[in-house]
């Protein structure tokens, strides 16, 4: 936490000065902004490093620790490759959603991101909820107590439920206000704050499938939710975005729509495979 409150407001200060030029320093505009957020960073992975070699009450780097040892390492490239690849289904299923965006116009684009950017705010509460259940799941699991292990995530998901659907509710009425805080825009803040509503109303499936994914990864079935994440975005999201967008024309409002179905899909799917209980066997 201390690490990220450094490199965030390093970035956050830093940021306007070399966008606008501020004191000595040039008015590099949007280069200003990449360069802020490359200080920020880079010096809280030096802090990072430092706490790691100056030590404290939960862990300490010494040199007799830096041996490389080849089963562990294999056993963390196989769960982070998996893991990376994740990732990388859900980066590129949001940028080919720009893409089929991009044929309504530059308006329509930039309220998505307007819409998409408040939306992601409001989700991170919940990733950390879902990161935590992930950290309770492998410790439960490790302790030999599976059924405490499903009840925390069964329990995590519930108040993740309840935190989401408080903030889509307030996301729906509100989304004018919103948005209008980002752009007064006439042409920009209509999809934006198309995107805000419709994207709002699948919170409540959102908040269990957030939990759900990172209970799996949690688990050591990183497989699992990857498998998921390709069906529900690549194989369902993708396809019923271009399918509403162009082919019914419904426009903009059609890729939203697809986004709110795909998550919630990608819930149902998570929680009916969840109940089965099979994760619970496995060992990392």
């Amino acid at each position: 936490m201390r690490v990220l409150w450094l490199a965030n407001g390093l970035n956050i200060v830093l940021g306007p000065c070399f966008i606008f030029g501020l004191g000595p320093l040039p008015a590099l505009g949007v280069q200003g902004a990449a360069i802020a957020t490359n200080i920020g960073r880079g010096i809280g992975v030096i802090y990072l490093f430092y706490r790691l070699w100056r030590g404290g009450a939960h862990i300490r780097v010494e040199r007799r620790h830096l041996w490389l040892e080849p089963a562990v390492m294999l056993s963390l490239i196989r769960l982070s490759g998996t893991g990376m690849f994740q990732m990388l289904v859900g980066m590129t299923s949001w940028l080919a959603l720009i893409r089929i965006l991009s044929g309504f116009g530059s308006a329509a684009i930039a309220g998505y991101t307007i819409g998409i950017r408040i939306i992601i705010f409001a989700l991170l509460p919940s990733w950390g909820l879902s990161n935590a259940a992930a950290t309770l799941v492998g410790q439960n699991l490790g302790a030999g107590k599976p059924e405490r292990a499903e009840q925390a995530v069964w329990r995590a998901g519930f108040y993740n439920m309840g935190f989401l659907g408080a903030v889509g509710a307030i996301f729906v009425v509100f989304a004018e206000l919103l948005v209008g805080a980002f752009t007064q825009d006439p042409n920009v803040s209509p999809y934006a704050v198309a995107c805000l509503r419709t994207v709002s109303l699948g919170f409540l499936f959102y908040a269990y499938g957030m939990v759900m994914s990172q209970a799996f990864n949690g688990a050591g079935a990183v497989w699992t939710p990857t498998l998921i994440n390709l069906g529900c975005f690549w194989c369902w999201q993708l396809p019923l975005a271009y399918a509403l967008a162009h082919s019914m024309k419904w426009g903009p409002r059609g890729l939203f729509v697809a986004i709110t179905i795909a998550w919630s899909t990608y819930a149902v799917v998570s929680a009916t495979l969840f109940k089965q209980g099979w994760w619970k066997l496995k060992k990392v």
